[in-house]
C-alpha cells in the first residue's frame, strides 16, 4: 500500500504514527551504535588507563570552562576612570 501525502491528502493520524516510527528507528540505531562502541571499549586491555585519561581530560575541560565563565572582567566605569587618571597624569605637549 503506497503512502501518499501532500496538500490534497491533508494530515492524517497515520502521519503521526509514521513520525513516531521514524523517531524510534533513529533512537534504536543510535543506541545500538553506542552499545557497540561501549563493547569495543570494554574489550580493550587498557580500559583503566583510558578511563584515567578521560577523567583528566574532563577535569581540564572543567578548569577551562571555569576560567572562561568565572573570571569577572573589570567594571566599565573603572576602566574609564583609569583612562582619565592616566590622561591627567601625562604632561601637556601643547
Amino acid at each position: 500500500m503506497p503512502y501518499e501525502s501532500g496538500p490534497a491528502h491533508g494530515t492524517r493520524p497515520s502521519d503521526a504514527v509514521l513520525l513516531v516510527a521514524g523517531l524510534a528507528d533513529i533512537a534504536v540505531t543510535a543506541l545500538s551504535s553506542a552499545v557497540g562502541e561501549v563493547r569495543g571499549l570494554l574489550g580493550r586491555s587498557d580500559v583503566a588507563g583510558l578511563a584515567e585519561e578521560g577523567q583528566q581530560e574532563i577535569k581540564a575541560r572543567g578548569r577551562l570552562a571555569l576560567d572562561r565563565y568565572a573570571t569577572v572582567p573589570p567594571a566599565h566605569m573603572e576602566v574609564l576612570a583609569r583612562h582619565v587618571v592616566a590622561r591627567r597624569s601625562e604632561p601637556d605637549d601643547v
